[in-house]
């Protein structure tokens, strides 16, 4: 093959980030095609990998062009800067870790040609190893392998604009208004199927906004719209507490170090820096889409890096370490529990225990609970649960009760909307997630007496999407589907209802706390926000069982305890009776905010912190 060195016909951008190891066979699929008259553009969007010595070879090819950014900038912007290099009057597209069949860009070109008003070509593709679609694979969007399209004005979104990985909204969309798309109707590349591809990251449930911001490091907070997820807006979300000066440190303020993960209500830990301590952050890697890591998007907590954290805590001089929360986070705060830092170290639990027994990290949680300078449990039931599983030394160790996944009390402003039952004299209830514990007869049977169930969450839509259909079939005027509803909204939208549903279930332990499972020992996080709209908290009455929800339930007076649906519709008729419930979770709401804990979790980590010298320098 004759290499064209003249003006290119087509160009080519490939943007890469951390990819060297497939670099190698996208080139050598480029430079394999039966037409020559391209030009490669490489984006390296700052890769923390060897991908310039990977490409230098290739440079000795004149047609192929690397241009290092000095720091991950994001895929839309990467791009952008690919196209403002371009010199070819077409764009195609090859990621780093995709590749072309020979024919690929010669057809797309000639399909182009052949419609002088289609605005994009597109060819079919071969993806997850040996499958093939003739455009655009289930469930995505068309992919840049794919595509070539006219050089234009349009630019891609940027990470400042919206972070998606449906590549309509960030740019086909725009090209398609003005013609249409024309398909060659032949598979002649591979979208490669591997664990590191963008969407998988962005997607929930194994990534999400969580795991893209650890992976780029990205600081600012995110506009993020994943093609299977909620919609979050963490620039307006956060704006104030962004926005605000850092709190002057008191004179008795502790330098606290968070290690491991902050999970849903994770901007809640600013109650911590508002009374004039200083946070850092030490944080688990490879977190689940709940799981809040570090950069935090509200700020006010400065980052530890990663590498060698061991040196860098022993030049911090924290007072205290502060690990917590979930499941996942337990080997990593293990490892910094067993680096003998020589600070006081707090272990704050919230879920699950039998989790980590079925994961294989039971060992690492009970070292947690038997090694720890200090304890937090997430309810007196799953205290006193420890107690039956651990040795009887651990007894000794300090311990707090605080839920460890509350909201911040600046959430529960607002005034409560008028209720949908005032105006049609149904029955209206809510679940905000997953309606565990109700099963579609369930709610046959709320219609049977004419209760609604408005089940919110887009995301767990899709989840749930078998039990939607099947509950549909049976009472199709009474279950209503609502989008993701944030911390701003929580009051104003969900005080429309009646009731609002804890998990339904039937507890088995018969009052033994040894015999208790998580349903039993569970707070789930969305008691705050129906304590936020006020709302009576409905679960199955579950007496002579030990029972966390329940518990506290009673305690504060905020429940409804139902024995079957039928029950549950007889007590929320009694409008007298719900309402006296419902003025009263008005009264008890602020106990599901942080804030109402913070002082107490303060002080205990006070106390821990002065039981033991912190580290020398």
């Amino acid at each position: 093959m004759t290499i064209d060195t003249c003006e290119p016909g087509i160009s080519v951008l490939m943007p890469t980030y951390g990819q060297a190891c497939f670099i190698p066979a996208a080139l050598g699929s480029l430079l394999a095609q039966q037409r020559s008259d391209w030009e490669l553009i490489v984006v390296d969007d700052g890769s923390p990998d060897d991908t310039e010595a990977v490409v230098a070879p290739f440079l000795a090819d004149p047609r192929i062009r690397y241009e290092r950014l000095a720091r991950n900038v994001g895929l839309g912007a990467a791009l952008n800067v690919g196209l403002a290099r371009a010199r070819a009057p077409r764009i195609a597209y090859l990621p780093s870790d995709d590749r072309y069949w020979p024919d690929h860009l010669g057809s797309l070109a000639a399909r182009l040609d052949a419609e002088p008003a289609a605005a994009l070509a597109y060819s079919g593709v071969r993806h997850h190893y040996n499958r093939r679609a003739d455009g655009a694979v289930a469930g995505h969007s068309l992919q840049l392998v794919q595509v070539m399209h006219r050089r234009t004005d349009a630019r891609w979104l940027e990470r400042a604009e919206l972070v998606t990985d449906d590549l309509g909204r960030m740019l086909w969309d725009r090209l398609l208004a003005g013609g249409p798309a024309v398909a060659t109707g032949r598979v002649t590349c591979e979208w490669v199927d591997h664990p590191g591809q963008l969407h998988k990251l962005l997607r929930e449930p194994l990534g999400g906004i969580n795991a893209f911001r650890q992976r780029f490091a990205v600081k600012h907070p995110l506009r993020f719209h994943s093609s299977v997820g909620n919609e979050i807006d963490e620039v307006e979300l956060y704006r104030r507490a962004r926005e605000r000066p850092s709190t002057p440190r008191t004179r008795d303020g502790l330098t606290i170090l968070l290690v491991g993960e902050l999970a849903y209500n994770a901007d809640r830990v600013l109650a911590l820096e508002e009374r004039g301590h200083s946070l850092y952050g030490l944080w688990m890697e490879d977190p689940h889409w709940y799981n809040t890591v570090g950069p935090l998007p509200f700020g006010h907590v400065r980052d530890l890096p990663r590498d060698d954290w061991r040196t860098l805590i022993r030049a911090l001089r924290p007072d205290v370490i502060y690990a917590l929360l979930n499941w996942q986070a337990v080997p990593f705060a293990r490892e910094v529990l067993a680096a003998n830092t020589g600070v006081p170290f707090v272990w704050h639990f919230k879920e699950g225990p039998f989790i980590c027994r079925e994961k294989g990290t039971w060992q690492a949680l009970m070292d947690l609970h038997t090694r720890a300078d200090g304890l937090v449990y997430s309810s007196p039931e799953m205290r006193e649960w420890f107690a039956t599983v651990l040795p009887a030394s651990a007894a000794s160790i300090p311990s707090l009760v605080v839920d460890g996944d509350l909201p911040r009390r600046e959430w529960f402003a607002g005034e409560p909307s008028p209720r949908l039952s005032q105006a049609d004299g149904s029955i209206h209830t809510v679940v905000p997630g997953r309606p565990i514990g109700l099963h579609p007869h369930n709610v046959a049977e709320l219609a049977a007496e004419d209760v609604h169930l408005h089940f919110y969450g887009d995301f767990t839509h899709g989840q749930w999407r078998g039990w939607i259909d099947s509950a549909r079939a049976v009472a199709p005027r009474h279950l209503h589907l609502h989008a993701h509803v944030d911390q701003r909204r929580w009051v104003e939208e969900f005080s429309r209802y009646d009731a609002g549903w804890l998990h339904f279930f039937a507890s088995g332990n018969d009052g033994d706390i040894g015999r208790a499972d998580w349903d039993d020992l569970n707070v789930p996080a969305r008691a705050a926000t129906l304590a936020a709209a006020g709302l009576p908290m409905i679960q199955r009455t579950n007496d002579g069982a030990r029972v966390a929800t329940q518990s506290l339930a009673r305690r504060l007076g905020v429940g409804v305890f139902a024995r079957d649906m039928a029950d549950l519709a007889a007590q929320l008729r009694d409008t007298a009776r719900t309402q006296a419930i419902r003025e009263q979770v008005w009264r008890a709401r602020d106990e599901f905010t942080f804030d109402r804990h913070a002082d107490d979790l303060l002080a205990f980590l006070g106390e821990i912190a002065l039981k033991r010298p912190r580290a020398s320098a």
